[in-house]
């Protein structure tokens, strides 16, 4: 009824046209110019549908891919969580057996043999720390969050109090402005602050004074964080391997470290929605800044 309400008034509404050329709007043309409109119509209807229909088929397949992406990162997740926790036990041993031959045995070993067994357990504390850092990865994708709105400030002075062993001794300014709250969970954001003041502070040991700042900002929609150091900094070249897994910047000779710990950070602050990146010049120092919601997180039914 509204479609041919419609049709009926288009018609008549060009009437004047077929005046202009001296021909009536008889019952005939009303017919025919229905009839090729409707055509037309259904046309149109068709090339759409047809597009509809092959975009719910891509959009199936898409689906099909992202659920199998998912199962495949879930199974690689579980698997390096296995892996990692089941290579604690011998290495253990290594360490502990490594030991006792330094210990009980040192009157019968010259000083090659127990240089070369020192490697060994150096190199097992490397591999203990490289496995402690592969479980946390897989636990920043794994485990559950549990929100609430964070004083971001007292948590970074929170950690860095953690690393009082650490700074003992050194001359380091550490500030740490006024930073707005977030919603977040509380040992995951802790986890992101303890690797990046962690590294500022790593890569800070060859300054006096080592400075150290952490603040934030809101901007927009999100608030905006930084951990900058006054250090060794980076070639920004090299941007595009800061966060990836296993990727180092700095020889372990400079350095020690697992190259995972940005990677972990990476990973923590996209689950909350935000996105993290890098700034830095070569013996310069370094800031890394990400971004958090400034909204709280609607609860998942």
């Amino acid at each position: 009824m509204v479609f041919t309400h419609v049709l009926t008034s288009f018609l008549y509404a060009i009437e004047p046209v077929y005046n202009v050329l001296n021909t009536s709007l008889n019952e005939d043309y009303f017919r025919l110019l229905m009839l090729i409109i409707v055509v037309v119509l259904v046309a149109i209807l068709a090339e759409r549908l047809e597009k509809i229909r092959k975009l719910n088929e891509l959009n199936q397949k898409l689906k099909i891919q992202t659920d199998k992406l998912e199962d495949a990162n879930q199974e690689l997740e579980a698997f390096a969580y296995s892996v990692s926790h089941d290579l604690r036990v011998p290495l253990r041993a290594i360490d502990g057996f490594s030991r006792i031959l330094v210990e009980d045995y040192e009157d019968k070993l010259d000083e090659e043999g127990i240089r070369l067994l020192n490697i060994v357990r150096d190199n097992t504390a490397k591999m203990g720390h490289l496995i402690d850092d592969i479980l946390l990865l897989s636990r920043a994708s794994r485990q559950e969050m549990k929100m609430n709105e964070l004083d971001m400030a007292a948590l970074a002075k929170s950690v860095y109090d953690e690393f009082q062993t650490d700074v003992e001794g050194r001359n380091i300014e550490f500030t740490v402005g006024n930073l707005p709250n977030a919603y977040g969970d509380r040992a995951m954001l802790g986890q992101v602050f303890q690797n990046l003041i962690g590294n500022a502070i790593k890569f800070t040991r060859n300054k006096n004074p080592a400075i150290i700042e952490v603040g934030g900002k809101k901007e927009g929609k999100e608030f905006v964080y930084y951990v900058q150091d006054n250090g060794a900094g980076f070639d920004m070249k090299y941007i595009n391997k800061l966060f990836g897994l296993f990727q180092r910047l700095h020889s372990p000779e400079e350095f020690e470290g697992t190259g995972v710990g940005l990677s972990i950070v990476q990973r923590v602050i996209r689950r909350h929605g935000g996105h993290v990146w890098g700034e830095g010049k070569v013996d310069g120092g370094a800031t890394i800044f990400f971004t958090l919601p400034k909204d709280k997180p609607k609860k998942k039914k």
